[in-house]
């Protein structure tokens, strides 16, 4: 939980214009291997969650290929459980259509510390869930509504998004809706938008540490990203 801080501080630094990051698309074809083709996918798209500043990421992976020629479905059904094994990211399917799969992957510590709040239990409580500090439980209750037939808009919970936008997008709150960032905002925009940047900044570091060919199995290690992120952070700060 301390990172989630320290990173959110720093996003602050790393909020000048800087250079367009590299989609994973543009330095896939340095990982030829499948387990690392996969797993530099997982890295950049889990970067904030590596990094302790998020507890959750949805993913949704189609069984069609790339435009690099692979098929990240696939691969993840063939190297996805031994993947995690190496890896500080735990994952459940919300819903599989066939032709797709719908992924959460978190940090059991991150995810654990946000089910402790009183007022995260606040909300999932009005949403209907019953008082549990078990990630397992409370996920297991999310997939059951993802199979359900509505979206379960409390998803934002677990994403990590403040509390006045959840409650603000299903109608509970009396904020009213501020301005469009990677979520809808609500009230007050400054903490919702220093969020969102502490959110880039993570991406976009992880994205350098992967084009200049670090390991992604290495980049999959929460620990060890967290490590360079306050290295990265003290730097700007000096």
């Amino acid at each position: 939980m301390r990172m989630a801080t320290t990173a959110g501080n720093a996003g602050a630094h790393l909020s000048a214009p800087t250079s367009a990051r590299a989609g994973w698309q543009e330095f896939s074809p340095l990982f030829p291997d499948e387990q690392e083709c996969l797993a530099s996918f997982l890295a950049l798209e889990c970067a904030e969650v590596l990094a302790g500043a998020k507890p959750a990421n949805i993913l949704s992976l189609a069984d069609k290929p790339r435009p690099c020629g692979r098929n990240l479905y696939r691969l993840w059904q063939k190297h996805g459980a031994e993947l995690l094994s190496k890896s500080d990211l735990s994952a459940r399917v919300l819903a599989d259509r066939g032709s797709s799969i719908l992924i959460i992957f978190f940090r059991p510590d991150t995810l654990a510390g946000l089910l402790q709040r009183r007022d995260v239990a606040t909300v999932l409580g009005k949403a209907g869930y019953p008082a549990t500090q078990d990630p397992d439980q409370a996920l297991g209750i999310l997939q059951s509504r993802m199979t359900g037939g509505e979206f379960p808009h409390e998803v934002g919970v677990f994403l990590g998004y403040p509390l006045k936008d959840v409650v603000g997008f299903m109608g509970w709150g009396k904020p009213r809706f501020t301005c469009q960032g990677p979520w809808k905002i609500y009230g007050d925009p400054t903490p919702s938008l220093q969020l969102a940047e502490t959110h880039r900044a993570c991406r976009c570091l992880m994205s350098s540490r992967l084009a200049a060919g670090c390991s992604p199995l290495d980049c999959l290690h929460g620990c060890q990203f967290q490590e360079h992120l306050e290295n990265r952070f003290s730097r700007l700060a000096a």
